[in-house]
């Protein structure tokens, strides 16, 4: 979709992953704030694919102009999904994030990653749902740093420990829709050393997306430790044609 079939001007949608929040992208925002750059961090609720996708996709909806989606981690499975039929969502943006196939689900796929350790730093909780309870997954504070954050301080690695959000269970089990990816253009920023999500994993699923592919040396957060990457990847995907800024 281009923008002349959309009005308003293009909005750059964050959409972080698992375990954080719309904080987790303030190095980007205000990078592509200097450039003029609209922006917005979406909420994800972190509660399944189906519901998270649902959710995002009508904030998507909601937006009076073109769209690009930009997902961390597990949001970009949430983006891939809520981008299905939109009617604004002109590209994505891939940031160390899974971008599943139909019907695949994220923890068979983290299992069978050569770099990932994600599994053995989760802690399982439960939590209260309408009819019972249900399984969520938190980090186990003294694995954060390893599996999540290498490339930050100790007291950076911390913090995120301690302002985590858990995220559930379907997050992992559910199986994913049929991906926006198949239809609208794509880029990826993959992380070289990447123990979460897994680089293997990552950069196998933005090769079968056909995204345009900037590999960094970095961990799974790499939004937060390499910020001018992660904006400049969104800035030249605006760039490229797919919307203009304005």
């Amino acid at each position: 979709m281009s923008q002349e079939s959309t009005p308003g001007p293009l909005t750059v949608a964050l959409v972080h992953g698992a375990f954080a929040d719309g904080s987790s992208w303030s190095g980007v925002i205000e990078r592509l704030q200097a450039k003029d750059v609209q922006v917005t961090a979406v909420a994800n609720p972190l509660r399944g694919i189906s519901l998270d996708s649902a959710y995002v996709a009508s904030v998507f909806d909601q937006i009076p102009g073109p769209v690009l989606a930009v997902g961390h981690s597990y949001g970009g499975a949430v983006i891939s999904n809520a981008a299905r039929g939109s009617r604004n969502v002109v590209g994505l943006v891939f940031v160390a994030a899974f971008a599943p196939d139909e019907g695949e689900r994220l923890g068979e796929v983290t299992a069978t990653s050569k770099d990932s350790v994600l599994n053995s730093a989760l802690v399982p909780r439960q939590y209260p749902t309408g009819t019972g309870t249900a399984t969520e997954f938190s980090l186990d504070p003294a694995k954060a740093r390893d599996a999540f954050a290498a490339d930050l301080s100790d007291a950076q690695a911390a913090l995120i420990a301690a302002v985590q959000r858990p995220v559930a269970e379907l997050a992992f089990s559910e199986p994913s829709g049929e991906p926006a990816w198949k239809t609208l253009p794509s880029w990826a920023v993959v992380a070289t050393s990447d123990r979460a999500a897994g680089t293997d994993v990552v950069r196998a699923q933005a090769q079968r997306a056909g995204a345009a592919i900037t590999e960094v040396d970095g961990s799974h957060v790499i939004m937060l430790s390499q910020p001018d990457v992660v904006a400049d990847v969104i800035a030249s995907a605006i760039i490229s044609g797919i919307a203009k800024v304005g």
